[in-house]
């Protein structure tokens, strides 16, 4: 009998022309699905293109803009990206045909309010003008489920979180909520002007309710300032691949990103954190082959 992966990889198979590069079997081109302007996840994907391009020479790799983690697995299911950045949440619904290259770093869910705004919980943002994030976006997920679960209805807008900061500054936003790595620059940029929520109990429902992508975490002192430490959730962020991406090419692009990392993650605080040990944390995302292969060789 076949396994379930077996017939998962089977159905999400692609036919794609073939070179041969480093003597690996690699598609003629590859697209990784990143993220919005501005985004560390586009900046990211950007570099990790450009090492791979290195990696894999004759094969045409290119990153493709997007709204992050929702629309990079749409582009997955449909084969029009065959790697992808994404927060872990939305994966776990439907993981067909995709596996985890690794994991990433986290991301922290901020919820911003103007400094001398009278709402203290997010409860309190019922009925007002609340960014959720870019559409398609981790951020526009994470926070539709939390708001969900709290039965809070609100104002939703969606932009990104440079122009939420904004207007948030300008009055004509009540809050915007980011799902993004720490120190985040859309908050950094309108410092003295904002403080941020504090979600223990917002974390504490989100854990209950969906176990595994949540962890219960703070942002540290110092991070924005003279802002205090915020107590709030994490979720991881991975690389995924196409189950139908050989493993030979899987090896490579999970090599190229953990020993590239530094070279990666250059200018973003919150990439450093990208390395070996925590890379196999992928949660309910199972490993690509090629992926558990590169990892055990290099704890030999």
């Amino acid at each position: 009998m076949l396994s379930r992966r077996t017939l998962l990889v089977g159905a999400a198979a692609l036919t794609v022309p073939a070179c041969t590069a480093q003597r690996v079997q690699a598609p003629a081109s590859l697209v990784l699905a990143t993220g919005p302007e501005g985004a560390v996840f586009r900046e990211i994907g950007a570099a990790l293109v450009k090492a791979l391009s290195e990696q894999l020479p004759g094969c045409r790799v290119t990153a493709r803009p997007t709204g992050a983690s929702v629309e990079n697995l749409t582009l997955l299911h449909r084969g029009e990206a065959q790697l992808a950045l994404s927060s872990l949440d939305p994966i776990v619904d439907d993981i067909r045909g995709i596996s985890a290259v690794g994991r990433l770093y986290d991301s922290f869910m901020q919820v911003v309010v103007p400094a001398g705004s009278s709402v203290r919980g997010v409860r309190d943002l019922a009925g007002l003008r609340v960014s959720v994030g870019p559409l398609g976006s981790g951020t526009e997920f994470t926070a539709l489920r939390m708001l969900k679960l709290l039965d809070v209805q609100v104002d939703a807008q969606r932009m990104a979180h440079t122009e939420a900061a904004q207007r948030l500054a300008a009055g004509s936003l009540d809050a915007f909520l980011t799902l993004t790595g720490i120190p985040t620059p859309a908050i950094t940029s309108v410092l003295g002007k904002v403080r941020l929520l504090e979600l223990p109990e917002e974390a504490k429902a989100l854990t209950e309710r969906y176990p595994g992508p949540y962890v219960p975490a703070t942002i540290p002192a110092t991070t924005y300032g003279d802002l205090p430490p915020n107590k709030t959730f994490a979720v991881p962020n991975l690389l995924l691949a196409l189950d139908s991406l050989s493993a030979d090419v899987v090896e490579v692009v999970t090599r190229t990103v953990y020993t590239e990392s530094t070279r990666i993650a250059d200018g973003h605080p919150e990439a450093s954190r990208i390395n070996v040990r925590t890379g196999i944390s992928t949660g309910q995302v199972p490993l690509h082959p090629g992926a558990a292969r590169w990892f055990r060789s290099v704890k030999r």
